[in-house]
C-alpha cells in the first residue's frame, strides 16, 4: 500500500481489491460513495490509513470479506487498539481509539445499508468515553512577540515565515486553512480575508489585522515573486522551492520557531489558533463573534475557550468571594484606646 505525492493525490488500492466480493474492494466501493457525497479528500486519506490498518489485522486472522467480521471480532479489535504502541512506543489515546472505531462504524454503516452485508455488525460497538480537553498552551502576548522576533527578517524566509505567523496569530485559522489561501483570498482594501472549503467544506470571510496584512504585503513584494515558478497556481504562501507547502512542513516550521523562543513551552500552528480566540475572550469578545473566526459549526466547540480564558473569571472570584484576598487582621485596640475614643 502506499500513497501518491503530488498536487493530485490518489489512494492506491488495497491488496486483494481485485477480488469483488473482498473486503478490500467493498472498501473502493465506500471511498468512491464518499467522494460522491463531498467528502474532502483529508477526510478520505484519513479514513484510507485507518481502514488500512484494519484491513492488516483481519488478513493476519484470515478475514477478507465483510461478511465474516462480527461484533465479538470488532471488540477484538478495540482491545487491539487499546493495547497498541505507536513507533515511539506511546499508546493511542483514547480519542485516537474513538476516532479509528468512528471510521470502522461508518465503513460498516454504509455495507449494511447498501446491502453489501445482512446486518452491521459495529452498530451496538460501545466505544470509548472521550472527554473535552482543554489546550495545553496558550500564549501571552508577550510570548507572542518573543515567538515572532525569532524569524530573521534579514532574509527571504525569515519574511516569509514571520507573514505566516502574523497570518495564523491574527486570524486563528487552521493549517490546512493557510496551506490553501489564494493570492485572491486576501483582500486588503477591505482587511478581509475568505477561507475557501474549510472544514466541513465551508466558506467563510474574517477579519485580518493592520500588522499581518503589512507582513503579507512585504511577503509578496520582496520575496514571493523570486519564489514562484510558471505556471503560477496563486497558492499565496509557497516553500523556498516554489511548491505548496504540506501540513508536516508547516507543523515543523512553526514549531521550530516556538522552540527557539525559548518562552517554556512547546506547540505549532493550533497554538495560535488557541491564543487569538482566548484573548479575543479575555478582551470582551462575545463568543459567537469568535466561533464565526473560528469556523465552528457548533457554539459547543468554542465554549471550551471560555474554560481557558481565566481572566474574567478571576475577577469576579476576587470580587465576590470573601476568604479570595489576603488582608491583614485589623488590630485589636487596647482598653486604653477604647478608653480615649469615648472620652
Amino acid at each position: 500500500m502506499g500513497r501518491q505525492k503530488g498536487p493530485n493525490k490518489t489512494l492506491v488500492p488495497f491488496e486483494g481489491s481485485e477480488d469483488p466480493r473482498s473486503m478490500a474492494a467493498l472498501i473502493a466501493h465506500y471511498f468512491e460513495w464518499m467522494r460522491i457525497r463531498g467528502y474532502s479528500e483529508t477526510t478520505i486519506t484519513r479514513a484510507w490509513e485507518v481502514l488500512g490498518m484494519f484491513l492488516k489485522w483481519c488478513k493476519e486472522r484470515s478475514l477478507s470479506q465483510a461478511r465474516d467480521i462480527t461484533k465479538p471480532m470488532l471488540e477484538r479489535y478495540q482491545r487491539h487498539l487499546y493495547h497498541y504502541r505507536k513507533r515511539n512506543g506511546e499508546p493511542l489515546s483514547f480519542r485516537g481509539q474513538h476516532g479509528q472505531l468512528c471510521a470502522i462504524q461508518s465503513l460498516f454503516r454504509f455495507l449494511a445499508k447498501q446491502n453489501y452485508i445482512l446486518y452491521n455488525p459495529a452498530s451496538d460497538l460501545e466505544l470509548p468515553k472521550v472527554g473535552k480537553r482543554l489546550p495545553r498552551f496558550v500564549l501571552s502576548v508577550s510570548e507572542v512577540e518573543q515567538v515572532l522576533n525569532v524569524a530573521d527578517i534579514g532574509n527571504d524566509k525569515g519574511i516569509r515565515d514571520r507573514a505566516i505567523m502574523e497570518t495564523l496569530y491574527s486570524t486563528g485559522i487552521r493549517r490546512s486553512e493557510l496551506i490553501n489561501l489564494k493570492l485572491y483570498d486576501i483582500d486588503d482594501d477591505r482587511e478581509i480575508m475568505t477561507i475557501r472549503e474549510g472544514k466541513g467544506r465551508r466558506d467563510r470571510m474574517i477579519p485580518i489585522g493592520e500588522r499581518a496584512l503589512s507582513w503579507i504585503r512585504k511577503y509578496l513584494d520582496d520575496v514571493r515573486p523570486s519564489l514562484m515558478m510558471e505556471p503560477d497556481n496563486g497558492i499565496l504562501f509557497l516553500t523556498l522551492e516554489g511548491g505548496s507547502m504540506s501540513q508536516g512542513h508547516l507543523t515543523k516550521l512553526v514549531r521550530t520557531y516556538i522552540k527557539a523562543s525559548k518562552i517554556g513551552k512547546i506547540g505549532s500552528c493550533h497554538i495560535f489558533r488557541h491564543t487569538m480566540a482566548t484573548l479575543m475572550l479575555e478582551g470582551g469578545a462575545d463568543i459567537r463573534f469568535i466561533q464565526q473566526m473560528l469556523g465552528h459549526a457548533e457554539l459547543a466547540s468554542t465554549e471550551i475557550y471560555t474554560h481557558v480564558s481565566l481572566k474574567r473569571l478571576k475577577e469576579i472570584y476576587l470580587a465576590t468571594h470573601p476568604g479570595a484576598k489576603l488582608e491583614r487582621k485589623k488590630k485589636r485596640e487596647t482598653p486604653e484606646e477604647e478608653t480615649e475614643k469615648t472620652t
